[in-house]
């Protein structure tokens, strides 16, 4: 079968289309033929050699896929042969088939397609765990979402309307991203390529600055999004897109009760029975309308290297698919 790997870190250069046997599930492994693939920043930094966790080489990224299942080891009760589906996975999603846990696997949704279904995993429950388990977003506080037009910020904007937040203040690049983002619920709108965007939150605020932050960017995004937190404000880290590691003196939180939290999605889905109640609760939001899914792109998946480099260059807008 057709795969993307990559057997030393680097840039989307070291991205490799190669020709690899396909697995065998055995136990309570599921084989599934991809019909899409779903690129995450996660990825890019496997590749790079920077993800918080070691990744052996050589190695195929992808953490979620949709499609349908073509084998079941022994095992397997919990679907079968024929069944469409959408799954996560350590990795192996950059492929024309991919294995993965049953526990890992939920039906394909009615009414749903298979990118948009692929596009939900990863991101949903980061956005909803976020917001809600380290978050402890209250009704009527005020969040401020970095790279909202992102895959992981278009769904925090809508989850943190949805979970009571009195107003949303949601940050981007570019003009069309940020119009996007309004479109999904933002009340403020922050350009942060520009000086002292951070005044601009906090003028939103009256001042007072934000309860809930989700950063992802690292670096100057970060030091500046510390100095928008309200008393007892909480900004959450659950990325390092900039790849420049931030460093600060946390005593420097005590003066106004604040707190840094750290994210990582891979622990929290240890918990099979959470993860399965979660999507489910995500994907009823999407079929009944509350909450909307964006597929930005939809590329080939032997290109997958052009996919990482425009991802980087801040140039994709949503979710971005690979498809064999």
């Amino acid at each position: 079968m057709k795969a993307i790997q990559f057997k030393e870190f680097g840039g989307p250069d070291v991205l490799e289309n190669v020709d690899i046997a396909m697995p065998s599930p055995g136990g309570r492994k599921v084989l599934i033929k991809v019909h899409a693939s779903a690129v995450n920043y996660a990825d890019t930094a496997r590749r790079e050699g920077q993800y918080v966790v070691k990744t052996p080489l050589p190695y195929i990224p992808g953490a979620e896929v949709s499609g349908i299942v073509t084998e079941v080891g022994e095992d397997v009760t919990r679907v079968k042969k024929g069944d469409r589906v959408v799954a996560m996975m350590e990795s192996g999603g950059y492929a024309e088939y991919a294995m993965t846990d049953e526990r890992s696997i939920i039906p394909l949704p009615y009414g749903l397609d298979f990118k948009e279904a692929a596009a939900i995993p990863v991101q949903g429950l980061s956005a909803y765990h976020i917001l809600k388990t380290l978050g402890r977003l209250e009704q009527g506080e005020t969040v401020l979402v970095h790279a909202a037009a992102g895959g992981v910020g278009l769904l925090a904007v809508q989850l943190a309307k949805r979970f009571g937040a009195g107003k949303v203040i949601a940050t981007a690049s570019k003009e069309e991203k940020l119009h996007l983002a309004e479109e999904m619920g933002a009340d403020v709108l922050v350009n942060y390529t520009e000086d002292e965007w951070e005044k601009n939150v906090l003028e939103a605020t009256s001042g007072n600055g934000v309860d809930l932050a989700l950063e992802m960017a690292g670096g100057d995004v970060f030091y500046k999004t510390l100095k928008c937190l309200a008393d007892f404000g909480r900004l959450i880290i659950y990325g390092v897109a900039s790849g420049e590691q931030s460093r600060f003196y946390p005593s420097s939180l005590m003066a106004r009760n604040q707190s840094v939290t750290g994210f990582f999605l891979p622990p929290l889905m240890r918990d099979s029975e959470l993860t399965q109640k979660t999507l489910h609760e995500i994907f009823h939001y999407v079929a009944s309308g509350d909450l909307k899914v964006t597929v930005g792109h939809v590329f080939p998946l032997e290109e997958a290297a052009k996919v990482h480099s425009l991802m980087q260059g801040r140039q994709t807008v949503g979710k971005v698919i690979l498809q064999p």
